[in-house]
């Protein structure tokens, strides 16, 4: 169904744009380091807030996503476009509720989460929050839209509009946060205007009623509990694991925060470089959405099988690549940080352990398991990395962090080993077969 030419103009834009994403978010954490390690640890502590509730929104659009790409696979525009209406509809009201918990609950979470911050971190955690809490219904939107258009094969569509709300949030940084002198707030602004930005333009595009999927032009969506219901059969589960990770993680980062602004500013500094090195399996599984999804839409589960392990091939190369360039680089891309030098020595551990890490585990524990998400195997996916994630990474987190005395650089060996669970199961239940029974199942249901 896909020829090489096919994937590369598939892949293509999808690597640009995660490289936009991540590229950018570095920026922000190295612009706002000139302001000092208070305000990267309070704007830190907030985006792993954001991670988890923004998570919510990739869940439902993966959710959408995927039955898009199926009924797309059947040849199905017309079940197709309604997937995108009722998509939009559900992450709208969903990101609505969560702005207004996040805007009443402001202090309330950062205190439940992280206990007693420094003064000064907790003020900037309490702005940034305030501020990046409004944004949440934009990028909800977008995140939608983008899901639909990967899922009709239109990458470039998604990449652009990245590149335009990356670009705007890195120039309103710099003059935010530089010329006015705004610090977290200016950040924080930047960010909101820039998702603004984002959401309209990916609605616009939406509703170009000559593409595959769109959404109506008049904007009544309706409300459809059948195709809602489908969206959220994989959503939910997709939405749940995602949730509790992310969750798992703030945990995680309320141990970190115990090691002070060294610790949670060099972990900081490692989660921005990470995000990078993560690239291509995080822009190829995006891929395995379309192209799995496509595949068992159509009832051709060999070919889905087959597209999945040529892109889990594709992403192991890419990863490593790039991880072996990082190597290469870490004491100036560490450098970049403005931060004192125990924290650049930590920072640099971690970087270095993750690189190793992520050629060899990464691609399997990440990439690989949104091609079970795209057959419906979506139950497997959730157990897997519930279990894995609650019993390896935080109980192993507190386990060699503290007992065995490792601090923030334990938490990170319990976060691989956490990898290397997840790689072993998803590569058994690809191998096995086990995912068809559900592809075939939906299949059925929906010819």
């Amino acid at each position: 169904m896909f020829t090489r030419k096919n994937l590369i103009k598939l892949l293509v834009p999808l690597v640009i744009e995660q490289l936009l994403a991540v590229t950018v978010g570095m920026a922000d954490t190295i612009m706002i380091a000139k302001r000092g390690e208070e305000a990267v640890s309070g704007i830190s502590a907030v985006d792993a807030i954001c991670v988890l509730l923004i998570g919510l929104f990739s869940a439902l659009a993966t959710g959408g996503a995927v039955v898009a790409a199926q009924y797309i696979g059947q040849k199905n525009r017309e079940k197709a476009r309604e997937a995108a209406n009722q998509l939009v509809l559900s992450v709208a009201f969903l990101s609505v509720i969560l702005m207004v918990i996040s805007l009443i609950g402001n202090e309330a979470i950062l205190h439940l989460i992280y206990g007693k911050l420094s003064p000064q971190t907790m003020q900037n955690a309490k702005t940034y929050f305030y501020i990046v809490a409004v944004s949440f219904p934009f990028i909800a939107i977008y995140n939608a839209g983008a899901a639909l258009f990967r899922a009709m094969g239109n990458s470039k569509i998604s990449m652009m509009t990245s590149l335009w709300m990356n670009i705007i949030n890195i120039t309103g940084n710099a003059i935010l946060i530089f010329v006015f002198g705004m610090g977290v707030a200016g950040a924080a602004i930047s960010t909101l205007l820039s998702r603004m930005i984002a959401a309209i333009i990916v609605i616009y595009r939406l509703r170009n009623q000559e593409n595959a999927i769109c959404i109506e032009y008049n904007f009544r969506l309706g409300y459809q509990p059948e195709m809602i219901r489908r969206i959220l059969k994989i959503g939910i589960p997709n939405g749940l694991e995602n949730s509790i990770f992310q969750f798992g993680k703030l945990l995680v980062g309320s141990l970190i925060a115990m090691y002070g602004e060294v610790g949670m500013t060099a972990n900081a500094i490692g989660n921005s470089v990470a995000s990078f090195n993560c690239i291509p399996g995080s822009a190829i599984g995006l891929a395995m959405i379309t192209v799995v999804g496509q595949c068992v839409g159509a009832g051709k589960l060999d070919e889905a099988k087959k597209y999945t392990w040529k892109l889990l091939k594709y992403a192991s190369i890419s990863m490593l690549v790039l991880n072996i360039i990082v190597l290469l680089s870490v004491n100036p891309i560490v450098n970049l940080f403005e931060a004192q030098a125990a924290t650049k020595e930590l920072a640099t551990k971690l970087i270095i352990y993750h690189c190793i890490c992520c050629i060899i585990i990464w691609p399997s524990a990440f990439t690989l398991p949104n091609a079970l998400r795209a057959a419906n195997d979506v139950k497997y996916t959730m157990f897997t990395s519930i279990s894995s994630m609650w019993i390896f990474r935080v109980g192993l987190s507190f386990v060699l962090a503290q007992n065995f005395g490792l601090g923030v650089f334990g938490v990170w060996v319990a976060m691989t080993i956490d990898w290397v669970f997840r790689a072993i199961l998803f590569i058994s239940r690809m191998v096995s077969g086990g995912w068809k029974k559900h592809a075939r199942m939906e299949h059925t249901l929906t010819e």
